[in-house]
């Protein structure tokens, strides 16, 4: 690929991720509670917004991390064979794979999407990196989407940007000055945010062809995208997409509500027929010039009353009922724990549940068990790419067309007690099921599961030596010594 045409091809997708990063950081925010007041009038936001501004009754974690922590993940079931499925693992587990996998999923489900970038480090080893959407963009095969054409990767440091191009035969390297100014005294995974940047000004990095330019030894296209909920041509959907304009209105109630209470929460006296209490004004000397109305605010923190007028009396009327406003915020709650299919106990403090079998709440977690196991055969297929580059890294070419039969161990979606997990078994081992499907059933991972075997092999082969040796002992003490001969007791 020409030099400018690699440019063109850096820009076009550089636009692309440039303009998904607001929607991008809008839902991170959302996820973390910094969550603006909207769809108030003019007249009440002028009044009222600055004093809420900060407040947040935050429902968009509890869908994700709902969701987040029944997707983990525990080794490789199958790879062509045990060794080979171990020793990927044990690869993936050097790059810190779980925690990264974990991150990765959480990003995923807030944003709609992450990557993976595989690579090889001097020795041919793999090196797997999770990616965030705002930095990784990639160009599919506008006739078969799911080959991978080309990608880009950008980030930030303390004084330039720099981006990376992959296509399938070369690897392109560029940079420019930083242009988002860089605060200091913020963390430096806030310093490393590009929020949106103008497009253009890319240079060869380091200026030698050396430097900024290679050929991609691997052949395809290292980076990877996991998305949550993929639709055919359709992009993939944030899981709180459809959470935040409701949680936009849960937030506004809860403005109306605290804005209630201080006017109206409490039974409000009045006084009719009567002019306003006053206080006369005097000067230097004492003397009565003039009068002014006691003010309300003495009149609430000293107790003061004065009433004048034959026909003066004192009313009052009871406090408004905030219970409008909890009512629908309620409400809208559960709009969101069957939009998200959460369980809503999961969304509630029990209300409605305390009475509930553990079959019923079974039941109630039925559509969060379906959404995660649709999410598992998302994903699976992009490990399998993951697993097929990382061959390609190690020039293993016999895994890497194993890969896309690869599977993986995932614990349990459903929670079980011990009890019930064990009764499970014990049927199951009643049947037939042989004993490593029944460890596999009980959520073991694979090197778990190998462990396992092993101990139990070596207690069964000492139990084993164990009864041969008290077997021989047994034998030798029953055997009773033949009686002496006549001669030798003579001799004897």
């Amino acid at each position: 690929m020409e030099t400018a045409d690699a440019m063109r091809l850096t820009q076009k997708l550089y636009l692309r991720l440039n303009a998904r990063r607001p929607e991008t950081q809008k839902a991170e925010e959302y996820n973390e509670g910094k969550q603006p007041l909207t769809f108030a009038t003019e007249e009440w936001q002028a009044q009222n917004a600055a004093r809420y501004s900060g407040f947040s009754d935050n429902w968009c974690a509890p869908v994700v991390s709902a969701e987040a922590e029944r997707v983990s993940i525990g080794g490789i079931t199958y790879f062509g064979s045990k060794k080979r499925a171990a020793d990927y693992w044990d690869t993936l587990r050097r790059n810190k794979f779980e925690l990264q996998f974990s991150q990765g999923i959480v990003q995923e489900l807030v944003t709609g999407r992450c990557f993976v970038i595989v690579w090889g480090d001097s020795d041919s080893k793999p090196i797997i990196t999770f990616e965030h959407p705002s930095m990784v963009e990639i160009q599919y095969d506008w006739e078969n989407p799911n080959e991978r054409v080309a990608a880009i990767k950008s980030w930030l440091d303390d004084d330039t940007e720099y981006a990376t191009l992959y296509t399938r035969t070369e690897v392109f390297k560029w940079e420019r000055p930083r242009q988002a100014p860089k605060e200091e005294q913020k963390s430096q995974a806030d310093q490393s945010r590009t929020a949106f940047a103008s497009d253009g000004g890319w240079k060869p990095r380091g200026g030698d062809e050396a430097e900024w330019w290679m050929p991609n030894p691997l052949g395809v296209v290292p980076v990877v995208e996991f998305e949550n909920r993929p639709t055919l041509r359709g992009n993939p959907i944030s899981e709180i997409r459809g959470v935040m304009p409701m949680q936009d209105a849960i937030n506004l109630l809860w403005g109306y509500l605290f804005l209630a209470a201080d006017y109206a929460s409490m039974d409000a006296r009045v006084m009719m027929g009567a002019a306003p209490p006053m206080i006369p004004i005097l000067d230097t000397t004492g003397k009565v010039i003039g009068e002014r109305p006691v003010e309300l605010k003495d009149l609430r923190e000293k107790r003061l009353i004065n009433i004048t007028g034959d026909n003066a009396r004192i009313d009052s009327w009871k406090a408004a009922a905030l219970d409008i406003f909890t009512d629908t915020i309620e409400i809208a709650v559960g709009h969101i724990a069957s939009q998200t299919r959460t369980p809503p106990h999961y969304l509630v403090a029990n209300k409605g549940l305390s009475q509930l079998s553990g079959d019923a709440l079974k039941n109630a977690e039925a559509g969060l068990v379906t959404k995660v196991r649709e999410f598992r055969a998302f994903t699976d297929d992009s490990l399998r790419d993951v697993l097929k580059l990382m061959a390609l890294v190690q020039g293993d070419t016999k895994a890497a067309g194993l890969a896309p039969l690869a599977s993986f161990h995932w614990d349990k979606i459903e929670i079980r007690s011990e009890a019930q997990l064990s009764d499970a078994l014990l049927k199951k081992q009643q049947m037939g099921y042989p004993f490593e499907f029944l460890l596999e059933e009980a959520g073991h991972s694979p090197a778990d599961i190998k462990r396992i075997l092993e101990m139990r092999q070596k207690e069964l082969d000492d139990a084993l030596g164990a009864g041969v040796q008290s077997a021989v002992q047994g034998a030798m003490v029953d055997v009773e010594p033949e009686p002496a001969s006549a001669g030798t007791s003579a001799q004897a």
